[in-house]
C-alpha cells in the first residue's frame, strides 16, 4: 500500500507557504505522493458544502510543488477533462511531466457540475465517448512525432506538439458508474475513487474494473486503484478514515485487503480545515500533526 497526502488548495489553509511546508515535509517523511484536485465553479446557492467554496487549480498547484521537492509524486484528482482541449492539457501536463523529472500522476474526470459545462461552452451529453476519444488523443500527443486526429469531438490538423515527455505521465479514470468503471480497465493505468464513495464496498468497484481489463487483453494486476482519503482525525470513530489514528491506519489496512493499491490522506475534504472560514493557523497545526501521525512505515 502507497500512502499520500493532499496539498492544502482549498479554504483559508490553501496559501503557496502552506503548500510549500506541506509538500516538503511529506518527501521527507517517504509519502509516495501529493494530491490536488479541481473546482472551477462555486455556483451560487449551490449546497455542495465549504470545502468546494475556494480551490487553487492544481496544475498550477503542482508545478508549484514540484520546484520545492525532490522525490514525491505529484497527483492530481481529477481535472475534468470536457473543460478544456486535449492539445491545451496536454502541452500543459507534458510540461509539468518534464519539469518535476518525471513525476506526475494524472486522474480525468468527465465532470458533473451543469454550471461548469455551461461555462465552459460544452455539453454535459456524451461525456464517456467524449473521455475515450480525449484519453487516446492525449496518449498520441505525448507519443507520436506527427499528429493527425479527426474524431467525432476533436479535430488536429498535422501538427507537431513538442517537446514531448520523455516518459508520458500515468493516466487514471474517476467515475463510479459500471460503465465508467468498465472504461478505466479497457483503457486506462487504473482507477481513482471519489470523495463520496463507498470504502466498505470499494472491492466491488475494483473487481469490475479488473474484470473489464481482463476481457480487454490487458493485464488486470498492472492496473492502479487509488482512494482519495477523506481523512478526518476525531475523538470518535465515525466511520471509514475518520476517528483517532490508530483507526484510520487500520482502515488504510482494510483498504489493502480490498485491492486499494494507494491511499492519500485528504484533509482539504475534512469541513474544518478546507474552508475559507476556518483558521488556518489551527488548520495548519492539525494538518502538520496528521502528516507526522500518518506517514508511511
Amino acid at each position: 500500500m502507497r500512502i499520500g497526502f493532499s496539498v492544502p488548495v482549498s479554504g483559508s489553509w490553501a496559501t503557496p507557504e502552506n503548500m510549500k511546508r506541506i509538500a516538503r515535509r511529506a518527501d521527507e517523511l517517504g509519502y509516495h505522493g501529493v494530491w490536488a484536485f479541481q473546482r472551477l465553479l462555486y455556483p451560487v446557492g449551490n449546497p455542495m458544502g465549504p470545502v468546494y467554496r475556494s480551490v487553487h487549480d492544481p496544475v498550477v498547484a503542482l508545478a508549484y510543488v514540484a520546484a520545492v521537492t525532490e522525490r514525491v509524486r505529484l497527483g492530481v484528482a481529477v481535472l475534468n477533462l470536457p473543460f478544456v482541449s486535449p492539445v491545451l492539457m496536454a502541452k500543459q501536463l507534458a510540461s509539468l511531466q518534464e519539469v518535476s523529472g518525471g513525476r506526475l500522476d494524472v486522474g480525468l474526470g468527465l465532470g458533473w457540475l451543469p454550471e461548469e459545462f455551461a461555462a465552459s461552452g460544452v455539453p454535459m451529453e456524451r461525456r464517456g465517448r467524449r473521455g475515450e476519444e480525449y484519453v487516446g488523443l492525449l496518449r498520441r500527443l505525448w507519443t507520436e512525432d506527427v499528429v493527425e486526429h479527426k474524431g467525432e469531438f476533436y479535430e488536429v490538423p498535422p501538427s507537431h506538439q513538442d517537446p514531448r515527455p520523455a516518459t508520458p505521465p500515468s493516466v487514471m479514470l474517476g467515475g463510479t458508474a459500471r460503465v465508467a468503471l468498465e472504461r478505466a480497465g479497457r483503457i486506462a493505468d487504473g482507477w481513482i475513487s471519489s470523495s463520496r464513495a463507498d470504502l466498505g464496498t470499494i472491492d466491488q468497484q475494483i473487481a469490475i474494473v479488473k474484470e473489464a481489463a481482463r476481457q480487454a487483453g490487458r493485464d488486470p494486476d498492472a492496473l492502479r486503484f487509488v482512494v482519495r482519503g477523506v481523512t478526518r482525525v476525531r475523538a470518535r470513530d465515525e466511520g471509514p478514515l475518520t476517528g483517532s489514528y490508530d483507526k484510520i491506519r487500520r482502515d488504510v489496512e482494510d483498504l489493502a485487503a480490498k485491492g486499494v493499491t494507494e491511499v492519500f490522506h485528504d484533509l482539504n475534504f475534512d469541513p474544518e480545515i478546507g474552508n475559507p472560514e476556518a483558521d488556518p493557523r489551527d488548520s495548519m497545526r492539525r494538518a502538520e500533526e496528521a502528516l507526522e501521525a500518518l506517514a508511511p512505515r
